[in-house]
């Protein structure tokens, strides 16, 4: 059996996917099981990262747990999901005796990264290192249907999307459906345990090239502004005790605007990596052409995952 948390977000449904389809046994985490798909193939637990003694019913059983959870918009923020909520998923499949637990992290995790979202997420790979249990760590770049979805998403609806900073920066973006392909090589063979591999996309694009590759795509051009980084800079400091969520978002855009993110990089910094084949033109096309303003498309710009 296979506990996979965060099963329901973009990440987690294309994981569950592939395994449902090598015949696997699948449970998925949710903290809501009314809202899940029903899907006589899997198993859905009702319990919460935040909350370890919901937890036990999740991981009873389990031979792998896979954390595909995060924090980045989510109110009580990457210090309760990405670092406490694993630090409880982590015990949990400890206590339960699961063989082997892989973490979804993020490339350039680190304990001094100005993003808190990286802070947390390097302090979940310490303590799943220091658990014992048998590990594996998947660390991709920014996931394009994320930001797609934060981007592009609101000029398909509206007509209107708003960049924080120039959006000129390169960074690099990965499918969701090249990492799920990765954490399904790492779920199946024992030889990935014991690694931490660095997952990215093809690409280096800016955010300007995902609004005018979605423009180009659906044929709906839009008008586009920017928040200058000064403004950004304050409002991240302002809006914090306001909108948290939205503060994080914030600063992941002057990050984004201000740092080199290129996959080249991404590959210095890491001991085992994977380069991704899903281009941003094959996500526009499959999100925004065939689902334009559908309600997959409003999910993704309103949750990001």
């Amino acid at each position: 059996m296979i506990l996979v948390a965060g099963g329901a977000g973009t990440l987690g449904t294309q994981l569950v996917r592939r395994l449902v389809a090598r015949d696997t046994r699948v449970r998925v985490l949710s903290r809501n099981v009314a809202k899940q798909s029903a899907n006589p193939q899997v198993e859905v637990v009702e319990g919460d990262v935040r909350d370890r003694r919901s937890l036990e019913r999740a991981v009873a059983g389990v031979a792998t747990v896979v954390s595909a959870i995060h924090g980045f918009l989510d109110k009580d923020g990457p210090r309760a999901i990405d670092r406490d909520g694993n630090a409880n998923l982590i015990a949990a499949a400890q206590a339960a005796g699961a063989e082997h637990f892989v973490l979804v992290s993020i490339a350039g995790a680190s304990a001094d990264s100005p993003m808190e979202l990286f802070r947390m997420k390097y302090a979940a790979e310490q303590a799943l290192k220091g658990s014992g249990l048998s590990w594996t760590i998947v660390r991709p770049t920014a996931y394009i249907e994320t930001w797609l979805g934060l981007i592009a998403a609101p000029l398909v609806r509206t007509g209107r999307t708003r960049i924080f900073g120039r959006g000129r920066n390169p960074i690099n973006f990965v499918s969701a459906h090249d990492v799920a392909g990765v954490i399904e090589g790492a779920v199946m063979d024992s030889a990935k345990r014991g690694v931490a591999t660095d997952v990215g996309g093809p690409e280096d694009l800016s955010f300007v090239d995902l609004v005018r590759a979605v423009e180009e795509a659906t044929g709906k051009k839009g008008a586009t502004s920017h928040v200058p980084l000064p403004i950004m800079r304050a409002m991240a400091v302002l809006m914090k005790p306001v909108n948290p969520a939205l503060a994080r978002q914030i600063q992941g855009g002057i990050v984004m605007d201000t740092t080199d993110l290129t996959f080249a990089t991404v590959k210095k910094r890491a001991s085992s990596w994977v380069q991704g084949t899903t281009t941003l033109r094959e996500v526009v096309v499959r999100d925004y052409v065939y689902e334009a303003a559908s309600p997959r498309a409003r999910s993704v710009a309103t949750s990001g995952r």
